[in-house]
């Protein structure tokens, strides 16, 4: 069992997040120990997805104005196309996410996730998969788009889509660890 007591992870989401893409590795990094931030753009509670169909609600924690990257050691951003689409044009989410890069801390980011992480400008030269629809965008950022369940380049971990979520939260758990325990690749 990883043991994540010591772990802080911002978990960037809004409305439209795929339900499972957070409940499923929250629940993970709860059960490891890790203190999980439900981090978004409005306080109150953000409405999940089950692909398009409106699901479960999220409580909010913090909104993204009121934290900073130097506050967490990992950051997990779920899917859900309107999630992404929205988070990835607010310069506070880019700032953040380039924030986290910058230190070197993992970040996990699962089917449209993705986008916040080309809006940001991070891919060129990385190595990831996402849902299969942006994988142009990817490429066009100049990252190195791959079609597996999950990729692992440096301090990212990526996945695809919901099914991808055991390989993903494994995969996550394990970079996650590693990071906590002062190990890089």
């Amino acid at each position: 069992m990883v043991d994540l007591s010591a772990l802080r992870v911002a978990v960037l989401a809004t409305d439209g997040f795929e339900e499972s893409e957070l409940t499923e590795p929250v629940k993970a990094l709860t059960e490891a120990g890790a203190q999980v931030t439900v981090v978004s753009l409005k306080p109150g509670k953000i409405q999940g997805v089950r692909h398009d169909t409106k699901s479960a609600k999220i409580e909010v924690d913090r909104t993204i104005d009121e934290v900073d990257a130097a506050q967490f050691d990992a950051v997990q951003l779920p899917g859900g196309a309107l999630n992404a689409d929205t988070l990835r044009v607010v310069p506070e989410v880019q700032s953040f996410l380039q924030a986290m890069q910058e230190a070197g801390k993992p970040m996990a980011a699962i089917c449209h996730a993705p986008w916040l992480l080309i809006s940001a400008g991070l891919v060129r030269g990385r190595t990831l998969t996402s849902y299969h629809t942006i994988r142009d965008d990817i490429r066009n950022a100049g990252g190195n788009w791959v079609n597996q369940e999950m990729v692992e380049d440096d301090n990212w971990v990526t996945s695809r889509q919901p099914s991808d979520l055991p390989a993903f939260n494994r995969a996550m758990l394990d970079l996650f660890a590693r990071c906590a325990a002062g190990v890089h690749h």
